[in-house]
């Protein structure tokens, strides 16, 4: 197994597949998950000629299970040891949810050549966390719930929330996949406790609003507005309002683990993205009803 070691030695696992000559794609997973989350993606754009890249948060996966750093400052900080060390350059930088606050926070700071173009998907930015400057979010009692829930039993924790909003599959007429929920449920139990614990106050918390302001390069700002997990209208709208050179592609009745539901939706339209010459920042916000499966 492939592993960094950060200034503070925390050991950082990672995946990186395909020639090294190739634009590289770096993948950044959600709360509480690893680098498996992006299995699909990584198989799917490595095909497509492209390096992959993936890696296990600190606290998370197979990365260490460090007692400190389960915050965005230092998630970025790692991101960016992990691509020195691996001398990535003219990345795109794809994140979902969680993952989506920590590309905004490393993209915003990274040095200039190391990123082309950045991919957020059902991601937390702006800010999750209701509170006066964001009247529409989430209120922290919900957060404290999940904490509460963790720290008692995450075993049944990380059994409820995939077997229901995560995936939709509350939703009348979805169709359940067993294997998603069991994998999310052995993904977020590899990691530590105490990080997924602590990641719940980063990824609500965190206000990225500055972040966005800093990035210039073009930005795919995907979302669902049947998203369970991170509401619609308090999160990709307004991340595109900040971002210099962002575009929405909003869908209507995905979930927040669209990239695992439907995969042949949400792989081309990243690919396409990547392929253009450079970002549109004019274009209007498309929006786009699957026919779900």
């Amino acid at each position: 197994m492939a592993f960094i070691t950060t200034q503070d030695g925390a050991r950082i696992f990672y995946k990186d597949w395909g020639a090294r000559d190739a634009q590289p794609i770096v993948f950044h997973h959600g709360w509480p998950l690893s680098a498996d989350d992006w299995d699909n993606q990584m198989m799917f754009f490595l095909a497509e000629g492209y390096r992959v890249i993936a890696h296990d948060r600190r606290g998370h996966g197979r990365s260490d299970q460090t007692d400190g750093g389960n915050e965005m400052d230092t998630y970025a900080a790692d991101v960016t040891e992990l691509v020195k060390a691996l001398d990535i350059r003219n990345a795109i930088h794809v994140g979902h949810s969680t993952g989506g606050g920590e590309v905004a926070r490393y993209v915003a700071r990274a040095e200039p050549g190391r990123v082309a173009k950045a991919v957020l998907v059902d991601a937390v930015p702006p800010v999750m966390i209701k509170k006066d400057s964001n009247p529409g979010g989430t209120p922290i009692e919900v957060f404290d719930g999940f904490r509460t829930a963790l720290a008692a039993n995450r075993a049944q924790l990380y059994l409820d929330i995939p077997s229901g909003p995560f995936y939709g599959f509350n939703r009348p007429g979805a169709k359940v996949s067993e294997g998603l929920i069991r994998n999310w449920w052995r993904q977020s139990m590899m990691g530590s406790v105490k990080a997924g614990y602590e990641c719940i106050k980063a990824f609500s918390e965190t206000d990225f609003t500055e972040d966005l302001k800093a990035i210039d390069l073009p930005v795919l700002v995907i979302h669902s507005e049947d998203d369970q997990i991170v509401p619609y209208a308090d999160s990709a709208p307004l991340t595109v309002k900040l971002l210099k050179n962002g575009r929405l592609k909003t869908y209507k009745d995905l979930p927040h683990g669209c990239l695992q539901t439907h995969p042949e939706i949400l792989n081309p339209e990243i690919l396409a993205f990547i392929r253009e010459a450079e970002g549109k920042a004019d274009q209007p916000a498309a929006a786009a009803e699957p026919a779900m499966a």
